[in-house]
């Protein structure tokens, strides 16, 4: 049966029709918010949020023209959106470099703008970001994705001094490696960059440092985004939770 903790909630999430951002529509539909499923993807978009009685947005965010004057109803903000290249700093395209710090942190930055002033007027608002242990620790050859999740922790505080007084929160999420397609298909970089197997990326980049030796699930992160947008978590804000298998314990 669905539960009602967030009944009459609005949640969007950006990236929602696959990956970490499906499970955190589905989590959040499961406590009876009306999800929103951002997506490039308009079919997988709407086929998600058909499933879970929602609305789906069609939306190129790299678009951020189109961004700068939105105003968005949204009592829930997640923004999880993102992309990875990976490659040494010598090699690594600008473009590249630039594409990510504004899917990553220019677009949050926007989003944030738009469902502010509602959240605002409102006096309730839960802003969740998923961010990284790459926005708190650094691996070679993720310039720009380490940049990028530094700098989504940057905004996120702020966001938390700024709109504590209004009722909003605002705060990160940290796993390490999840099993999802961004992932998956950092395999054979990793590999050619390293002079190992696909297989070896596994055990020897992605898993070394933690003490926890498998990927983290999307539910997993899921779950904690669903407690973040609910009431109990009304004295969160300003935080980052780690779930990294205890990859930064050390």
């Amino acid at each position: 049966m669905a539960g009602t903790e967030l009944s009459g909630r609005r949640a969007v999430i950006t990236g929602g029709a696959s990956g970490i951002g499906a499970a955190c529509a589905r989590a959040l539909a499961a406590r009876g918010a009306t999800v929103v499923v951002a997506d490039r993807d308009g079919d997988a978009a709407r086929s998600l949020a058909e499933e879970l009685d929602g609305d789906s947005w069609t939306v190129d965010l790299l678009d951020t023209a189109s961004l700068e004057e939105l105003s968005l109803r949204a009592d829930i903000l997640v923004n999880n959106a993102g992309i990875q290249v990976v490659s040494p700093i010598q090699d690594f395209s600008p473009a590249d470099f630039r594409r990510i710090q504004q899917l990553m942190v220019e677009v949050p930055f926007l989003l944030i703008r738009a469902v502010l002033p509602g959240m605002y007027e409102r006096g309730f608002g839960r802003i969740i970001n998923i961010s990284s242990v790459h926005g708190l620790r650094a691996s070679p050859y993720k310039s720009a994705y380490v940049t990028a999740k530094h700098g989504l922790e940057g905004l996120s505080k702020v966001t938390a001094l700024e709109g504590g007084e209004h009722g909003v929160t605002s705060n990160c999420v940290n796993p390490g490696y999840v099993r999802t397609p961004l992932v998956e298909h950092q395999l054979a970089d990793q590999a050619r960059l390293h002079s190992i197997s696909e297989e070896e990326v596994m055990t020897r980049i992605l898993l070394t440092e933690a003490v926890i030796k498998r990927l983290v699930e999307p539910e997993e992160v899921a779950s904690v985004v669903a407690w973040l947008a609910g009431d109990d978590a009304a004295m969160v804000t300003g935080s980052s939770y780690v779930m990294d298998g205890g990859w930064s314990a050390r």
